[in-house]
């Protein structure tokens, strides 16, 4: 019997050679047990919010179709792309730390697997079995900010789902107030989560787990089937693949933890099993550097603030174990196979505030100084982005009154800066410069800027989209005539409230 029973209907679906996309069975392949096939439900009237067209390129797209009519109907989920079987992948998760039971592909439907090997996901494209009591749309706020969000994630060389465009519709969607609807369509290798694991764990459901594990293996962890990788573990290539993601997931966090990223729902069935950034829901880059910072509304306990951020993936690898455990065997194995986690981030970590602030091959009293930089900014909760890419300028000659101006306290910043200097005396300043350059980023995407760029869209106005797609995919270079987007955030950003709401 074919894994790709119950076809949906293709009748209207595009011409094969229109859009460049072939596709191949992938994730399909492990059974009716881990998906159900449907179809996208169709939106009226839709019209163009945003593209990538590097995500275009990525996958294989034809540019000129990318541009045309099939293809805004075609990712607004109204018209089939040929060779598609969409399916809604089930899943279960912890959110908030407490089990949530089976969850699902509630509003996300994946059209497959391209021959390029990525998967893409349309995001708000109608009701699915896993939808529980939601409506499985999407608005056009949440819609623009992962889009803005995956790419300039992505550009600051952090692992991300991508995101290939933004549709929408005038559609009404009901949430705290009526708003507009709108699909993402977003592009990763994988969008399996942590909660895939958990689901079939939880159930007892060994077999399917089983199958689970051993295509996460085969296709992206290959190097864990093989005896030299995973010897430490007497062979058990689940336990070599629960050390792999504990490692990826490690890096993640320390990337997200040098550029100021906040998640805000680091829910397991929000974890990849990649190590992507997955889920942009309430996120926020920092403003002021407050460790303590809680970027979602809904986070009313702070469980998900900027500090907790790794503790909190390690308690998500944990379950991740758990849910290993019927293969690994031994609780002992699955918590060795944590046990780098431990290690991987902070060391990771210090290497990324080393290139923050300028150095180049490690020496003893770093550490304290990364430590003393941090207790700098959290003391006036300085602003994060501004304060590393002007300590960046003037160690590339730019004078130091534009850094030190960021302090009330002149004295703890001349006593910080006079320990910054001597790390750097006999230093090359323009190569530390350089270096500082291309770890400090000028342009993030701060909430305020995103909400601007969402109001004009929402009167039709998609220049403000476009704009800061274009600065946000080169965040370092310097763009001329844009400083207004690198500058302070208005009062009034401290008063937007993200929430799980979307």
């Amino acid at each position: 019997m074919s894994l790709l029973a119950d076809t949906p209907d293709t009748r209207n679906a595009l011409a094969a050679p229109a859009s460049g996309l072939h596709w191949t069975p992938g994730f399909a392949r492990l059974g009716p047990a881990f998906f159900t096939r449907l179809q996208p439900t169709p939106l009226p009237a839709p019209y163009w919010v945003g593209r990538s067209p590097a995500v275009a390129e990525m996958v294989g797209l034809d540019p000129a179709w990318f541009a045309g009519d099939e293809a805004l109907s075609a990712f607004t989920g109204n018209q089939l792309l040929a060779g598609s079987e969409p399916y809604a992948t089930v899943y279960s998760g912890h959110q908030f730390g407490v089990w949530a039971g089976q969850l699902g592909d509630g509003r996300a439907i994946t059209l497959g697997e391209s021959t390029s090997g990525f998967e893409l996901q349309l995001k708000g494209s109608g009701r699915t079995p896993y939808s529980r009591m939601g409506d499985g749309r999407a608005v056009l706020r949440s819609s623009i900010r992962e889009f803005l969000c995956s790419e300039a994630m992505h550009a600051l060389g952090i692992p991300t789902t991508r995101a290939l465009c933004v549709t929408g519709s005038d559609a009404p969607i009901q949430r705290e107030t009526v708003e507009t609807a709108a699909v993402v369509a977003r592009v990763a290798p994988s969008f399996i989560r942590f909660g895939h694991f958990e689901h079939f764990a939880a159930a007892g459901r060994t077999d399917e787990l089983r199958a689970l594990a051993d295509h996460v293996i085969a296709r992206y962890y290959p190097h864990c089937a093989k005896s030299e990788q995973n010897e430490r573990f007497g062979g058990n290539a689940y336990a070599a693949l629960l050390e792999a993601v504990s490692e990826r997931t490690a890096a993640l966090m320390a990337q997200w933890q040098a550029v100021g990223f906040c998640h805000g729902v680091m829910n397991t069935d929000n974890m990849s099993i990649l190590g992507l950034t997955i889920d942009y829901g309430p996120f926020q880059f920092l403003d002021g550097f407050n460790p303590g910072h809680i970027c979602n509304h809904s986070d009313t306990g702070g469980r998900y603030a900027y500090n907790q951020q790794p503790n909190v993936a390690y308690w998500n690898l944990f379950c991740l174990a758990q849910a290993l455990l019927p293969l690994i065997g031994e609780q002992e194995v699955a918590l060795a196979a944590l046990e780098s986690y431990k290690s991987v981030f902070p060391r990771e970590f210090e290497q990324r505030m080393a290139a923050k602030l300028g150095l180049a091959q490690p020496r003893e009293g770093d550490r304290a100084l990364v430590d003393a930089t941090l207790k700098l900014l959290a003391a006036e909760q300085t602003d994060w982005t501004i304060f590393w890419r002007r300590l960046s300028d003037h160690m590339a000659g730019a004078d130091l009154d534009a850094v030190r101006d960021l302090f009330i306290d002149r004295a703890a910043f001349d006593a910080w800066h006079l320990q910054f200097a001597q790390r750097h005396e006999g230093e090359d300043r323009a190569a530390a410069a350089q270096r500082m350059r291309a770890a400090n980023p000028k342009f993030v995407l701060r909430n305020h800027l995103g909400q601007q760029a969402i109001e004009a869209a929402q009167q039709k106005d998609f220049a403000g989209v476009d704009t800061l797609l274009t600065l946000l995919q080169s965040p370092f270079d310097e763009h001329p005539g844009f400083d207004a987007y690198a500058g302070f955030p208005p009062a009034w950003a401290s008063d937007i409230e993200i929430s799980c709401s979307s």
